[in-house]
This record gives C-alpha cells, structure tokens and sequence, in this order.
C-alpha cells in the first residue's frame, strides 16, 4: 500500500511536469488508473496472460471513438476511460510492454505508447501518427513490439492484397483534415506506401474450425479484421479469448457501446457483418 501511495505521489508530480511540456494529454485519473493496473501485474506470476489480464481491466468502460481528436496540435493522447478499438489495443498493448519489460512506471508507459502510435516514436503533426493498422503491424514489427502470424496453412489460407485511400479521398470525415488539407498530400503518400502490401489471413468460413485455429490463435493476440470496404485494410480491432473450446473477441464494441467480450463467438459476429472478409492475428512480443 504505501509503494502505491509513493507511486500515486510521482504520478502527479510527473503528470505537471509532462503538461508543461505539451506533449501529453491526459487526466490524472489516467496516469492513476496506469500505475495501479502496472503495480498488479508486477505482482503476478511470471505465467500469467498479461494482454487479457489487462483488457480484462477495462470491461465496461464506455466506447467513445476519436479520443485522440481532442486537441488542434498533435499530443499524445492518454484517455483510460474511454475506448474504441483502437485504443484498446493501444492501451493494452502499451501496458502489456511495460509489465513484459517490468517497467512501471507513468513514463514507461508513456514511452511505450508513443513508440507504436506514431511513426519512429516521434510526435510532429497528425501525419507522424500512424493511421491504418497495417502500417501499425509492419511498423511494430520492425520495431520488435509484435509478431503478425501467418502461418500455418491452413487456416492462413487467404490472402490480402492491401490497397488504401480513405482517408485522402474522404478528408471531411477527419478533424484534423478540414482543419489542415496540406496534411492530404502527405496522407496520400502514406497510403501509397502502404498500399501494394500482401498479407496472408484466416477467413471468416474457417474462423468456425476451432481444430485449426488453436494452431494460429492464442488467448491475449490481438486480432484484425479484414474489410473488403474500399480504401480501407482493417475494420475492427480486440483480442483473442477462448472459452468453451470457441474463439471470442474481446473489443471495444460500438453495438454494445462498451468493451465487452462477445457473447457470440466470433465466427457469428463475423457473420453479422458481410464486409468482414476474415482475420489477422497479431502477437506482442514477450
């Protein structure tokens, strides 16, 4: 208790020094919330499951999306209280580092966060921030964070030839874009990049062969659904849970609006949702 009281003091104490720096976003409920769930993995055995143990910690708490929209200059944006599916994953997945790395502190998480939210862990304008999962996975990956899986096959029987565009031909629907269109050329040169990708994925008639995919699918990995809706490479995002012998997804839910772990399995949600083509399965890296 009174390692927690030291750590809750530093906390505050770092929060101000952080904000002067403008860098930072964030309430001190957040930097609280960080610490406290740091300090309880810290005290978990070396076999625990860190990324469920962790997503599990935000079960109920509301889905709000474009959290990270909140400010005119680009900051990074910490908010514990409300998720989308992105920033679950994020959350999670910063969290999930830290304890890995046994790093516990609101800095850690802080450093952990920016390196996989934003292109070589630097915050410059809204077109540092990595905006399409794929670029995030291969940027990840590059940096060690994750490990997209892709292999065996079956189930990786699909592949997906990655082509996006949407943000650059749909700049009204960003904040950031109507307020700034010099940043759509450099949106289009990003997409550019990304497009052409190939990536192998499991789809969605093969998510119900649960045989299968225990050989690909491990509770904690962070699953992306593939889309088939144009200009687009991922439509939702959460982790892998398996109960009864059945993959659930455990997300950041719009219907739901909040996170939850389907009641469905997710070979019906995707089901549900004739633009979802399948999924790629991505893995923190210990």
């Amino acid at each position: 208790m009174k390692r927690l009281l030291y750590i809750i003091i530093g906390v505050w104490m770092s929060v101000g020094a952080m904000a002067a720096t403008g860098q930072v976003s964030a309430q001190s409920q957040d930097s609280i919330t960080v610490c406290q769930l740091l300090e309880e993995a810290r005290l978990l055995p070396i076999s625990a499951n860190y990324p469920l143990f962790f997503a599990r910690k935000f079960l109920g708490k509301p889905y709000v999306a474009h959290t990270l929209e909140i400010n005119d200059d680009e900051r990074l944006v910490v908010n514990t209280r409300q998720l989308d599916c992105t920033t679950l994953v994020e959350t999670v997945t910063a969290l999930t580092l830290c304890a890995y790395r046994h790093l516990y502190t609101w800095r850690d998480y802080l450093n952990a966060l920016v390196s996989m939210r934003y292109r070589s862990g630097c915050i410059d304008t809204y077109t540092s921030r990595i905006h399409y999962f794929t670029e995030w996975i291969t940027a990840n990956t590059a940096a060690a964070i994750v490990t997209e899986i892709q292999a065996p096959n079956p189930p990786f029987t699909a592949l997906q030839l990655v082509c996006v565009n949407y943000m650059s031909e749909h700049p009204e629907n960003y904040k950031a874009l109507r307020s700034h269109p010099e940043y759509v050329t450099k949106i289009r040169e990003m997409e550019q990049r990304v497009t052409g990708g190939r990536f192998r994925y499991i789809p969605k008639n093969a998510v119900g062969d649960a045989t299968l995919l225990r050989k690909a699918v491990r509770d904690g990995d962070i699953i992306a659904i593939t889309s088939n809706k144009k200009g687009l490479d991922i439509a939702h995002l959460g982790f892998a849970v398996w109960k009864g012998g059945e993959l659930h997804l455990l997300n950041a839910s719009l219907l739901h609006k909040k996170v939850v772990e389907e009641p469905m399995t997710l070979y019906q949600y995707l089901q549900h949702h004739p633009s979802h083509t399948g999924i790629r399965i991505i893995r923190i890296n210990k």
